[in-house]
């Protein structure tokens, strides 16, 4: 029996979770060495400068890291930048707006939370983990096609500040397919890391170099905001859906609740089909409202919001260890605010400027509260056993994308690989889009029903990139699914 699996957004991510399992250690180990290659190899989706949640599952108990991105203006410094509003094109025909700059940057917490994670669960020295990492980002990576797609839907943001146009297009052109992706500066953060974990990057000289960059250009990023920052642990939020116990991602972050009531939902209405995901889409998205954000950050809300009544760019990596403890960790740095800050290796967040993260409108949230996030990721247990571990990166499409791996997996009885490449649909704002293979008389259906159908002509990352283990609580025998639009890997340990 192998040691464990390794699913991810890049084979190289991938593989640096394994040989840490190879190497005997825990699906934790594994899960920080992995999330600290992919600042390598997926660069522009996450790094440093992004933040995240892992869950953790082992034995009977499950637990949430939370370490996303936190509002800043602990100094009430005045805000003197406004929002750069940027087109990201996915395909000639769709196009989604997004904002950077200084005035989009939050405080982030990726360096945070993993040394808290290895702190608290690992066993492999964060040394150790980070090493491999920081030697690829000296030596380069080059650029597999679905990386290089995103340097290039990316390229506006990438190249609108010579720091990051500096690393992005280091000879003037962008980087493209099979060309080195190196930043010296990334293996010596991560280096630092490792030695010294997560205390540089909020208070000490890395901090201050961030804080100091982005307020001379008119952000909000106080050295106080950093050094306040703290990884907290939080108790999953729960649904149930075909017999087993859904654990997921629960408030202050959004899209864990709403991936609960979709799957509360479909359960009870039994259905597998289209217009059922629809359906459970549509009562999400409507429960999204803005009294449902200022409850985020109330006590019992979780509980309340799924109650009886109502039921009438980013990464993730999923390591499962041979003892059936899982790791299930998102990190994302949106789409990056553009600003890579000399001598740290860091390109910035831009939370404060995601749509998907402030539907109600910008610049709302209170210094220190946590940004309300779609990044859910999952564990699925039966009888209290360990059936699959995953989470997707995509935006808003995060949680359909999950809902419906969920219910091919345990509705459907499709394998964890057949699950993750099915095709999708997604709801939003009165319209359904459909990848190739969604059933077209169910969108005939639909478009009966007054909805706007687009039928996407090829698979797209736009439909999110699900990573998932699966594990058989009989047998203990693993499997994993990476997901081919954002060219996932597996890799077995």
């Amino acid at each position: 029996m192998s040691r464990g699996v390794v699913a991810a957004g890049h084979p190289l991510t991938a593989e640096a979770g394994a040989r840490v399992l190879r190497e005997g250690g825990n699906a934790v180990d594994a899960a920080i060495a992995a999330v600290l290659t992919s600042f390598v190899t997926e660069s522009p989706l996450t790094g440093l400068g992004a933040g995240g949640y892992m869950l953790v599952h082992e034995g009977s108990r499950t637990t949430v890291l939370d370490f996303f991105v936190a509002a800043p203006g602990a100094e009430a410094a005045q805000r003197r930048a406004e929002l750069v509003p940027i087109p990201v094109r996915f395909t000639d025909e769709a196009a989604q707006i997004f904002h950077v700059g200084a005035a989009s940057c939050g405080v982030p917490g990726a360096p945070a939370g993993l040394d808290e994670a290895a702190r608290r669960f690992g066993t492999v020295p964060l040394s150790e983990l980070a090493a491999p990492a920081a030697a690829l980002a000296r030596r380069g990576v080059r650029q597999n096609p679905e990386q290089a797609y995103f340097v290039k839907i990316l390229a506006p943001i990438l190249t609108h500040y010579e720091e990051a146009k500096a690393v992005y297009a280091p000879s003037g052109e962008l980087l493209g397919e099979g060309d080195p992706f190196r930043f010296g500066e990334l293996g010596d953060a991560l280096e630092r890391l490792g030695a010294e974990g997560a205390e540089p990057f909020y208070r000490g000289d890395v901090a201050a170099a961030l804080s100091d960059w982005v307020l001379e250009r008119g952000g909000t990023l106080g050295r106080a905001d950093l050094a306040a920052y703290e990884t907290v642990a939080r108790e999953p939020v729960r649904a149930r859906y075909r017999g087993c116990e859904v654990l997921t991602n629960p408030p202050p972050s959004s899209g864990g609740i709403l991936i609960a009531l979709a799957l509360e939902l479909l359960d009870r209405g039994g259905g597998t089909g289209t217009e059922e995901l629809v359906d459970a889409m549509e009562a999400a998205q409507a429960a999204r409202t803005e009294a449902f954000l200022d409850g985020l950050y109330e006590a019992g809300f979780a509980a309340r919001f799924l109650s009886a009544d109502r039921l009438g760019s980013t990464t993730h990596i999923t390591a499962v260890d041979e003892d059936g403890r899982c790791a299930s960790v998102t990190c994302s740095n949106g789409t990056g605010s553009g600003l890579v800050v000399p001598g740290t290796g860091i390109h910035l967040n831009n939370m404060l400027g995601e749509e998907d993260l402030n539907p109600h409108g910008f610049h709302r949230h209170a210094s220190g509260r946590r940004m309300p996030s779609m990044m859910s990721p999952t564990v699925v247990l039966r009888d209290g056993e360990l059936v699959c571990g995953l989470g997707s990166g995509g935006s808003n499409r995060i949680r359909s994308a999950i809902v419906q791996t969920l219910v091919r997996l345990l509705g459907d009885g499709l394998d964890v690989a057949e699950a993750v490449v099915a095709p999708r649909v997604h709801f939003e704002a009165g319209a359904v889009q459909a990848e190739p293979g969604v059933e077209e008389a169910a969108l005939v259906r639909l478009e009966a029903r007054g909805l706007e159908i687009f039928r996407w002509p090829v698979v797209n990352v736009f439909f999110g990139g699900v990573h998932a283990v699966a594990r058989d609580p009989g047998t203990g025998a693993l499997s994993g699914g990476g997901d081919p639009r954002r060219g996932g890997a597996v890799a077995v340990a």
